[in-house]
């Protein structure tokens, strides 16, 4: 089916980013659907990418290109232990493996070959496990790990160590890693030996180097949260396709509609 709407704002903007606003598409996906002239304003082809909408306009975005947006695949995975997140070194096997027909919660428009690309919104590293969203939408993944996001992500976690208020002080800010200071994080207890972290940020390996940092050794890590999407009671090693409910939920809590 479609896609249209009419342009509300009272100054004109360029097409590709207005789709790219409205979470239709990405800015570079916009201009692909232009280019193959798949984009009409009030009846009429866009022909140039540069085209600007104004206000009282009609934009419709045609069948064809409606569709090649809607099979762009989206999914939620409970990566275990032992596998990597996005594309691997020799000898490791990536997340994407896990993407079988067996291992499906649910139903998918298809089983993602071995040979299709669906890069990690957001890493998870080859020793922890929890939630993975696997995605080929680039308008969810600015709003997850874009510059400008600022969506949270929870994770349970496992430490050996003495768990002192100085060193709980620390890890919730005072830390710098690579020569930058991490941002301010939410840290408590979760139980014996186990602190839940609630992080703005994803620098590599973050919360086992933060706790090295303060002489605590992860011994599990398990990612619970990304946003508003909870990885629930979704089995280990098993996976999901995204909702469009959930699509819109995290769009609107990345803000990328915004920017």
């Amino acid at each position: 089916m479609s896609w249209t709407r009419t342009y509300d704002e009272d100054e004109p903007q360029r097409v590709n980013r207005w789709l790219a606003q409205s979470g239709v598409c990405s800015r570079r996906e916009a201009e692909g659907l232009i280019s193959d002239g798949l984009v009409s304003i009030d009846g009429v082809r866009v022909e140039d990418v540069g085209r600007k909408i104004a206000r009282g306009q009609t934009l419709t975005l045609a069948d064809r290109g409606a569709a090649r947006l809607e099979s762009k695949l989206s999914v939620v995975l409970h990566k275990p232990v032992g596998y990597v997140s996005g594309q691997p070194e020799p000898g490791l096997i990536p997340a994407v493996r896990l993407l079988t027909a067996k291992a499906l919660v649910g139903e998918a428009p298809f089983i993602p070959d071995a040979k299709m690309s669906l890069p990690p919104v957001g890493r998870l590293d080859m020793d922890s496990r929890g939630l993975l969203v696997l995605s080929e939408d680039g308008v969810l993944a600015k709003a997850v790990i874009g510059p400008d996001s600022e969506m949270d992500k929870e994770y349970i976690v496992r430490v050996e160590g003495r768990i002192t208020s100085q060193r709980l002080a620390l890890l919730r800010h005072g830390l710098a890693l690579d020569g930058r200071q991490l941002r301010p994080a939410k840290v408590s207890f979760a139980g014996d030996q186990v602190l839940k972290f609630v992080l703005t940020e994803g620098r590599n390996r973050q919360i086992r180097r933060m706790c090295e940092l303060v002489e605590l050794r992860v011994t599990d890590l398990l990612r619970t949260r990304i946003g508003p999407l909870e990885l629930a009671d979704l089995p280990e090693g098993r996976w999901r396709v995204l909702t469009a409910e959930e699509r819109a939920a995290m769009i609107a809590a990345g803000g990328a509609l915004r920017r």
